[in-house]
């Protein structure tokens, strides 16, 4: 058993129950033994290591709701080792992996062996999606329902489902089991490009991809949903229409949820700048009006949660002309301090912000118990600075890709201390 820890006088804050306030908070083993104002007096803890956190937080540790994982056969990108280290340095505590692996992870030894291999690495928890179809080749609905009983924490093919009648019948299969189908809403037949659609796409002689591409796609899913009362989850939502579709049928009662990603509040189409492939992502940066009505549907609830979307790639991928560079970028050691951005800027209050980063996407993946920090419950913690600031380095990520959006750029907000069933899987010394 590991050694008692008192982190005395932090800011603790719960977005699960609402608790907000200082206090002292205690693990014994893999449990919050204790917590709330005054434990460090009652003397309950003589033997303990006494972590001082006055003026930081401590919170829930980081519940991811998408990240890509690198193992199996893609380990030249990333491995679990890695990711694990990565988001470990980003406060993240749980993570879904994406199935778009090789081989896919469409069966059950696919989820026995990210089972297994984060058990070996042995620092954050790992759980992963199953693909939709087989192979992600969108023709043939996968063993949903063996693939459920193995572990799976929701189904997607880390892509769009592009066949509307395959999809119906997923999202009625998927029901059954109280599963969840997790799209990436972009029609395929629109989304040919390799940056937003407009102006400035037109000035660099790209390829666009407009934002009806997007909207299309959640449109048409939305109907779908309401013929089966199946479960859907919209990954990535990147434009202004978008969120106004979600709120709509929110409002409609549609049992949905969905989520984005740092990019799309913090940056725009125009950071890619004069070609710049570490700004090419999928779904690609949108313009302004649309960050803004991002940060807006964060913060009355219409986009419930805030991903990573870790996609790490190596040099070579992204080093070469931008029509032929690969989509995406690492995002999970920068997740906390670019959320931590809107806090700063006053456009979300801290405990929304958080509860985006934990509660909310732990229940969207039904992981129970985590992303809440309980009497009783999993030491799953993260101890964080809300105001220091510093600068990302790609260089200096734990990441084993380097492809960084937000290379270079300031922030404000640093993870200290990461604890994972009361074990302290990072320390920033």
């Amino acid at each position: 058993m590991t050694r008692p820890v008192l982190y005395r006088n932090p800011r603790l804050i719960d977005p699960a129950s609402g608790l907000d306030q200082v206090g002292d908070l205690l693990t014994v083993g893999e449990e919050i033994a204790a917590m709330g104002p005054g434990i460090a007096a009652q003397g309950v803890a003589a033997e303990a290591e006494i972590v001082e956190a006055a003026d930081l937080v401590l919170a829930p540790g980081l519940v991811d709701l998408r990240a890509q994982v690198g193992e199996p056969g893609l380990e030249h990108n990333e491995t679990l080792q890695t990711a694990s280290r990565s988001a470990a340095a980003g406060g993240i505590t749980a993570l879904a992996a994406l199935p778009n692996t090789d081989p896919v992870i469409d069966d059950e030894a696919g989820l026995e062996f990210i089972a297994r291999r984060a058990r070996e690495v042995k620092l954050v928890k790992i759980f992963a999606y199953g693909a939709v179809t087989r192979e992600t080749a969108g023709k043939e609905i996968a063993e949903i329902g063996l693939l459920a009983e193995a572990g799976a924490v929701g189904f997607t093919d880390g892509g769009p489902i592009a066949d509307p009648a395959l999809l119906r019948r997923a999202l009625a299969y998927a029901g059954g089991f109280g599963q969840t189908i997790f799209q990436h809403p972009s029609e395929p037949r629109l989304a040919g490009g390799v940056m937003n659609a407009g102006e400035l796409a037109t000035r660099l002689g790209l390829a666009g991809i407009p934002g009806m591409a997007e909207v299309i796609m959640l449109e048409r899913d939305l109907r779908l949903v309401e013929m089966t009362g199946g479960r859907y989850h919209a990954a990535n939502i990147s434009t202004a229409e978008s969120v106004a579709v979600i709120r709509r049928a929110k409002q409609r009662g549609l049992k949905i949820t969905c989520d984005t990603a740092p990019p799309y509040f913090a940056l725009t189409e125009t950071d890619v700048g004069d070609y710049r492939t570490f700004f090419k992502l999928r779904p690609p940066l949108r313009g302004e009006m649309d960050r803004r009505a991002i940060i807006e549907g964060l913060a009355d609830g219409t986009i419930d949660a805030i991903a990573s979307d870790h996609q790490p790639h190596d040099q070579d991928s992204k080093r070469v002309p931008f029509a032929q560079a690969a989509f995406g970028a690492v995002g999970l050691e920068t997740l906390l301090p670019l959320t931590l951005e809107l806090v700063h800027k006053g456009a979300l209050p801290l405990t929304r912000a958080l509860a985006a980063l934990t509660c909310i996407p732990a229940t969207i993946l039904g992981l129970k118990g985590l992303g809440r920090m309980t009497v009783g419950g999993k030491a799953d913690l993260v101890l964080f600075d809300p105001d220091r600031p510093w600068q990302v380095e790609a260089e200096k990520l734990a990441s084993k890709s380097k492809n960084s959006c937000f290379d270079r750029r300031p922030v404000q907000g640093m993870v200290l201390r990461t604890i994972v069933d009361g074990r302290t899987v990072f320390s920033r010394a």
